[in-house]
């Protein structure tokens, strides 16, 4: 005995295979775009390369920054549209913006007076307004020399120590390292233009320690890959700085 099947139904069974993957591939562009347009607009991951914010942000901290506050630029190519901010950098904030002198570069600094206010260093203290701003609880001074005072100093290293008071332009900001003693920042390259700014410290959402013993991978050694690996899988539980995860960042 043999069964015939319907042509018709073969028809309908192969018109839901084709709607059914057609669907699934609509979903999954859907949530790509909505990925692309949350990380290039509204929170993006950034890596601390180096010691600059020492202690609040270590080498090897993954943070997520709002993009959103600010003023998101849209995802747009070939323009720089931006979103209306909600609100603007003030001091205290940790902010990321692109390097004045090369913009495709991002850095992460404290923002530390906005536009109108005065900024001066006297033998390393920070004063706006004339009134010393402590250090940030996680902030510090790595070298006890303190630089002589040049009241004439133009911006540069003379600086670091002892800069003589400066006004905020309008549309800038000054910003500093938590590392004062080793941080790039506006003592050095002058004030910061507000449209620079890309978005604000939110969170440490991963921390890695590196490890100077770890084997580097070499061309000349086929089973040097397998090494890293192998060593970073070993020393995972160690390398990973677990008690900084999901650290707010202030």
């Amino acid at each position: 005995m043999s069964f015939l099947i319907n042509p018709k139904l073969k028809k309908v069974k192969k018109w839901y295979w084709y709607v059914t993957i057609g669907e699934s591939v609509e979903s999954l562009l859907i949530a790509l775009i909505m990925a692309l347009i949350i990380k290039t607009s509204v929170v993006e991951a950034y890596k601390i390369p180096s010691g600059s914010m020492e202690d609040t942000l270590l080498v090897g901290d993954f943070l997520l920054a709002n993009k959103f506050v600010y003023g998101m630029e849209l995802p747009i190519p070939f323009t720089d549209i931006k979103l209306p901010a909600l609100d603007d950098p003030k001091p205290g904030d940790i902010i990321i913006f692109k390097y004045p002198k090369e913009p495709e570069i991002n850095y992460i600094k404290r923002c530390v007076a906005i536009e109108g206010q005065t900024v001066e260093i006297r033998d390393k203290k920070l004063f706006v307004d004339g009134v010393p701003i402590p250090l940030p609880s996680e902030g510090k001074h790595a070298d006890k020399r303190i630089a002589p005072r040049h009241r004439n100093a133009n911006w540069g290293m003379g600086v670091r120590d002892n800069m003589p008071i400066r006004t905020v332009p309008d549309g800038h900001l000054f910003v500093m390292g938590d590392n004062r003693d080793n941080s790039s920042d506006s003592r050095f390259w002058g004030f910061l233009d507000r449209d620079l700014v890309m978005g604000r410290a939110m969170m440490i959402h991963w921390s890695w320690r590196s490890d100077p013993k770890a084997p580097s991978v070499s061309a000349a050694d086929m089973l040097s890959i397998p090494k890293m690996i192998g060593y970073t899988i070993w020393h995972f539980p160690e390398s990973v700085r677990w008690n900084r995860l999901g650290d707010v960042i202030n």
